[in-house]
């Protein structure tokens, strides 16, 4: 089966692509997987790191054939605020949540969520449910869009989806860090964040 070893950067690219692949959040954050594209072509991508893909990059084939990636609508609510600064802070609590969100010019997007359906309401905004593409911030492990981890990293934060969220963290390859403070968060475990 023929790889996919390279990817070009959103709409970085300019040859017309051989074939597409549609893919939402989470498989957009992926090393190895196989593929099929929508006209039927099969692929692995074989990346050497796991790269947060975005709509519009495209897969460079070991035959340098492009496959453009799109990003499949989902299931998502979009949360708006009286003003900016009442979004800032809505934001702020999806961050201390680590909760992947994808930052638009007047409102926020995050996955549909009841929990956080209720906290956001309660905080103020309003909550609308759509279905659109989920393309949210790469927060502190992106690169230019893409977020490079090794591959089973524990701490690979754009696999586990999160975001929002940048400490200037250092974390090391045991599975330990090396910080000076520790806070909880909801989702079952703590991170520990060292502030320079």
């Amino acid at each position: 089966m023929i790889r996919a070893t390279k990817v070009h950067a959103q709409y970085r690219w300019s040859e017309p692509a051989a074939d597409t692949v549609v893919l939402d959040f989470d498989d957009r954050h992926r090393r190895r997987m196989a593929m099929t594209g929508t006209r039927g072509l099969e692929f692995l991508l074989d990346l050497e790191n796991a790269v947060a893909l975005r709509g519009g990059d495209a897969l460079v084939l070991e035959d340098n054939r492009l496959i453009e990636v799109v990003a499949a609508p989902e299931s998502l609510i979009e949360i708006r605020g009286a003003d900016p600064h009442h979004l800032i802070r809505v934001a702020w609590h999806l961050g201390n949540r680590h909760l992947p969100t994808q930052i638009m010019a007047k409102a926020l997007r995050i996955r549909r969520d009841h929990v956080i359906e209720v906290m956001v309401r309660g905080l103020g905004a309003r909550v609308i449910e759509i279905e659109a593409p989920f393309d949210p911030e790469g927060g502190a492990y992106a690169g230019g869009g893409h977020a490079h981890a090794p591959d089973n990293d524990p701490h690979d934060h754009a696999a586990h989806g999160h975001s929002s969220h940048d400490h200037g963290e250092h974390h090391h390859h045991d599975g330990h860090c090396d910080h000076d403070h520790r806070h909880d968060h909801d989702h079952g475990h703590s991170h520990a964040h060292d502030h320079k």
